[in-house]
């Protein structure tokens, strides 16, 4: 019996010594402080969530607003926020390049933004619809020329007038006149083309041809002095 009781007493749990007191009491103010902080946070997403609420309500009654911008807001924040955008029927995007930076636009479901509006606000820039339009416009120009221009195929040059039309006052026009600035040309500057310096004509002939002249030219000479 006496060995039964000692073995019921050796296999029963020891007394907790102090050192483990004192973690098990730490052990326990480590969770109440994180319930605390856990119940604080759902406090404040619930009291985030309302106000968001009341911020989306009144952008939805107000008509004068198509948009808005929101201040940069944490992770859990921009959550909350799309979440309540969505359940009130309206469209929302998260814009800026780091964490700390983006921050959330909202639309109307009728002004919900086109992908050149999205485009501008993501490289930073405010939204000029006047700006975009024309743009636009330009785009259009330039791709419908571009159409017509592979439509007619490859430029053919056809020019009004013949190159030797538009320079007859340098070429002549026709051999007639390419022979008289040539012949123009040899008295001007003493040249004489090769074909002109055969002399098809016998000696004989020549010499008759230029006493012939010789003749002519004192007789025109003596004339005047005759009468």
């Amino acid at each position: 019996m006496a060995d039964l009781l000692g073995s019921i007493l050796s296999s029963m749990e020891k007394p907790p010594s102090v050192g483990d007191q004192e973690s098990r009491r730490k052990a326990r103010e480590q969770a109440a402080r994180l319930k605390r902080l856990q119940e604080q946070e759902k406090r404040q997403k619930a009291e985030f969530r309302k106000r968001m609420e009341k911020e989306v309500s009144d952008f939805i009654q107000d008509s004068a607003q198509t948009k808005r911008k929101f201040q940069p807001m944490n992770k859990i924040e921009r959550s909350i926020l799309h979440d309540v955008v969505e359940v009130a029927g309206l469209t929302s995007f998260s814009f800026g390049e780091d964490d700390d930076s983006r921050y959330v636009m909202i639309f109307k479901k009728e002004f919900a933004p086109s992908d050149a509006e999205l485009d501008s606000y993501r490289r930073g820039e405010e939204w000029d619809p006047q700006r975009a339009e024309e743009q636009r416009r330009l785009k259009e120009l330039a791709q419908r020329e571009a159409e017509e221009e592979a439509s007619r195929g490859p430029a053919v040059v056809n020019p009004n007038t013949d190159y030797k039309d538009k320079y007859s006052h340098l070429i002549g026009k026709g051999a007639a006149k390419d022979a008289a600035h040539m012949l123009q040309a040899n008295k001007a500057y003493g040249c004489v083309p090769v074909a002109n310096k055969r002399d098809t004509r016998s000696i004989e002939e020549a010499m008759n041809e230029i006493r012939a002249k010789k003749r002519l030219r004192q007789s025109g000479e003596e004339g005047p002095a005759a009468s």
